[in-house]
């Protein structure tokens, strides 16, 4: 009796065991014919700010630059970038825009004057790239404008002024002045934030007092001609959401088209936030876990816009989020600049599913950023560049800019460290022009992968194909020695069987599905 018993015992042991070493399994089911509201390509958007080597060096590096350029920016850089179709980029920050002075950086570079960066590392600042220099970048890029006035330190009319000099046609000033320095025709720039992170670095103000400046500089940022303006009212930092409420209450809906957010993925605290690449398991569920809580959120203030914008007419504008670390070993403090592995990868991707989401009223957004500082897309160090891994992720979520969003419902396992559970799996789906279903997989399971079985509820899939990103250990990054250890490869462990998609997803991955 005692040897069956144990016999039984051993065999339960060996049915765990065995269990355990199975993959997860997980369902999704796609409701292909029930989208209603399309995803915005600003979604997808960037932001340069002049902060550490982000323009000087990454953007811009003049024409007589050793390091091959196109009429001074880099041609690495901006191919990379063209390549990745990115939407819009904001500019020029950013705390810096708050001390940022636009006529300085206008006229012959020779004779613009100097400053000091107070914000980013007590750096000179030339004002060699200013107004010309990015708006013409943003031409040769196909890419719009979002340009971010100075409220904390300007005045009304300085940004006032400064709509003028970009968007008016007619005869003022401004146009003079911009025809002497070179630019006959208006360029017509769209998107414009009106003051940065006025609760702080922009200004330490109130939301009450943020409210009342907010009208007064709306007010006479003008409209020219048929060159709408697109107003963005300066928005809280996080889960401040009595600042949301403040300017929902205070401030006419016909006079602000957005309203910013303000969230970075801090994995310890802000006088210790952690190593970029040296990091364990425990920090790792903790930054996944922090990037997560974007959707609850999104999801608190939309519920307060609601209450004032019931038809959504004014987007959720997420214009600075990623990660934030530690600065590298060695390099200037405050030049913000940091390392980017496969965990950047899957916060990017969790992020931009959540983003999907809420497309209803997260219209724009921006990673912080484009070149050299935090979670950027791509690092330069003198003549050689490479693509990070979050970079890799912006390419691979292209398909879904301005698909359909379509419902959907999955069944995750879940991710366990210690006693705390996340959700394995994120998703998005959506539906191009031409039919096309794309879907999105995040497996932020560090060990295990997943078995997913895909349901298209009112189609039928005919053809799958996708790609992949992933890597050997969390760690894992890009140098410059060896720039494409994170890289994507086409995903083949994908087939249709009775009709379903099945796929095993790979620990720490990011997929692209796109079925026919």
């Amino acid at each position: 009796m005692k040897k069956s018993i144990c016999f039984l015992a051993l065999m339960a042991m060996l049915a765990i065991h065995i269990q355990a070493q199975q993959p997860n399994e997980s369902m999704l089911t796609v409701h292909v014919n029930e989208g209603s509201t399309t995803i915005s390509k600003h979604i997808y958007g960037h932001f340069s700010e002049h902060l550490g080597r982000c323009i000087y060096g990454g953007i811009w590096v003049g024409e007589d630059a050793d390091v091959p350029n196109i009429r001074g920016y880099r041609k690495d850089v901006f191919e990379a970038l063209k390549a990745l179709n990115i939407p819009n980029l904001r500019w020029p920050g950013g705390c810096f825009a708050d001390e940022y002075h636009w006529k300085d950086g206008i006229g012959p570079r020779e004779g613009r004057p100097e400053m000091i960066n107070t914000h980013w590392g007590g750096v000179v600042e030339d004002n060699s790239f200013g107004t010309h220099e990015f708006l013409e970048f943003c031409k040769l890029l196909g890419t719009e404008p979002v340009i971010c006035g100075n409220v904390g330190s300007g005045t009304v009319e300085e940004m006032s002024d400064w709509v003028e000099y970009i968007n008016f046609d007619g005869k003022s000033p401004m146009t003079d002045l911009r025809i002497a320095n070179g630019k006959e025709e208006a360029w017509g720039v769209k998107y414009w934030g009106v003051g940065n992170e006025s609760w702080g670095c922009g200004g330490n103000m109130t939301p009450e007092y943020y409210a009342n400046e907010y009208r007064r500089y709306a007010t006479y940022a003008r409209n020219y001609g048929d060159h709408k303006l697109y107003k963005i009212a300066g928005g809280a930092n996080s889960w401040d959401l009595k600042w949301t409420e403040t300017l929902m209450k205070n401030v006419p809906n016909w006079m602000m088209d957005g309203i910013s957010l303000h969230y970075y993925t801090v994995p310890n605290t802000w006088s210790n936030k952690g190593s970029a690449t040296d990091f364990d398991e425990k920090d790792y569920f903790v930054t996944l876990k922090k990037a997560g809580e974007m959707d609850e959120l999104i999801t608190q203030h939309s519920t307060i816009m609601d209450q004032y914008d019931k038809d959504k007419r004014i987007a959720l504008v997420v214009d600075e989020w990623g990660t934030w670390y530690d600065v590298e070993p060695g390099s200037n403090p405050g030049f913000l600049y940091q390392q980017n592995s496969i965990r950047d990868a899957l916060v990017a991707g969790l992020t931009l599913n959540i983003f999907n989401k809420h497309a209803d009223r997260v219209r724009m957004a921006n990673i912080a950023q484009t070149v050299n500082v935090l979670q950027a897309v791509i690092l330069t160090d003198e003549t050689r560049m490479i693509l990070t891994p979050t970079y890799h992720v912006f390419d691979l979520y292209k398909p879904h800019m301005e698909a359909l969003s379509l419902p959907f419902h999955l069944q995750s396992p879940e991710y366990t460290q210690e006693n705390e559970k996340l959700h394995a799996l994120s998703a998005s789906c959506s539906k191009s022009p031409d039919g096309t279903i794309n879907i999105t997989l995040v497996n932020i399971d560090p060990k295990n992968s997943i078995n997913l079985t895909c349901t298209l509820d009112g189609g039928e899939a005919k053809n799958v194909k996708g790609r992949v990103i992933t890597s050997a250990t969390i760690t894992d990054h890009n140098t410059f020695d060896e720039p494409a250890k994170v890289a994507p490869t086409d995903f083949t462990d994908v087939k249709i069987a009775k009709g379903k998609i099945e796929a095993k997803l790979p620990a720490r991955s990011l997929v692209l599905l796109q079925i026919k």
